[in-house]
């Protein structure tokens, strides 16, 4: 698809590594502006500055999902500097290998998750979804027009890892319910996922080598978000979009013939 994205201003939250990173990346070659937003440190402003080296529209946006202060001062920033969004990426998410490395081939029972833990994955991967979008809709009620991507994972996940799953299953019934409440003002929203197991430098080579699987390259995630930024995905609200699959899901829509 040759795509050209000149024209969009897009916030991608979880940006500084893995997947977030790669759909930046992915948008900012097609031309659109891009803040990447994550926890501010040196994680964020070396992700930036690789991307800028490169000649690329990108901007570091400090914000930590779970704070709605810290939610709005981000939204603050895009209003002063861009005086609009075009397309929000909600994909900040605290993942279980951060704290039980060997999850994937020893994942403990849900008697086992300690408290804070559970909390934690919570507040990041479903209330903050919540809070981002709540921060930045009204820009786009007030534009007429606006597109929301919220990342995701398979349903075998969701039922396999806990609090991982029910946090991501969350956030896919809020997708639902946003599209539906937000479609009269001219906003999509969609979801997207790798559709299994994408290799990001949070796991382990050891923990690798031992998988019954192979890990996906997080590039699968590029061409998807590159589509859903782009005028091919006009109008289109409430799908869920499986990265794995996507090419056929194109013919599928009669998109991709």
């Amino acid at each position: 698809m040759n795509i050209v994205l000149g024209d969009t201003c897009a916030v991608i939250t979880g940006a500084s590594s893995g997947l977030g990173f790669t759909m930046a990346k992915a948008l900012l070659e097609k031309g659109a502006k891009v803040a990447l937003s994550a926890r501010p440190g040196e994680k964020l402003d070396k992700a930036v500055t690789t991307l800028s080296r490169s000649g690329l529209d990108a901007y570091a946006l400090p914000m930590d999902v779970r704070s709605e202060e810290s939610v709005m001062e981000a939204v603050s920033w895009v209003e002063r500097k861009w005086k609009r969004i075009d397309l929000l990426v909600n994909n900040a998410a605290l993942m279980l290998h951060r704290i039980y490395p060997d999850f994937l081939t020893s994942p403990r029972p849900f008697y086992e998750i300690l408290p804070d833990v559970f909390r934690d994955i919570m507040d990041t991967n479903l209330t903050g979804y919540f809070l981002v979008a709540r921060g930045f809709v009204p820009m786009m009620i007030h534009q007429k027009k606006g597109r929301i991507v919220n990342i995701s994972t398979s349903f075998p996940t969701m039922n396999r890892f806990a609090p991982y799953g029910p946090s991501r299953a969350g956030s896919e019934a809020l997708s639902n319910i946003m599209a539906a409440e937000l479609e009269k003002f001219g906003i999509t929203v969609n979801v997207l996922l790798p559709g299994g197991p994408v290799n990001t430098s949070g796991i382990s080579k050891d923990s690798e080598h031992s998988l019954p699987f192979t890990l996906m390259p997080p590039e699968i995630m590029a061409d998807p978000i590159v589509f859903l930024a782009s005028s091919l995905a006009d109008g289109m609200t409430g799908e869920r979009i499986i990265a794995r699959e996507f090419e056929d899901w194109l013919k599928r829509k009669a998109i991709l013939q």
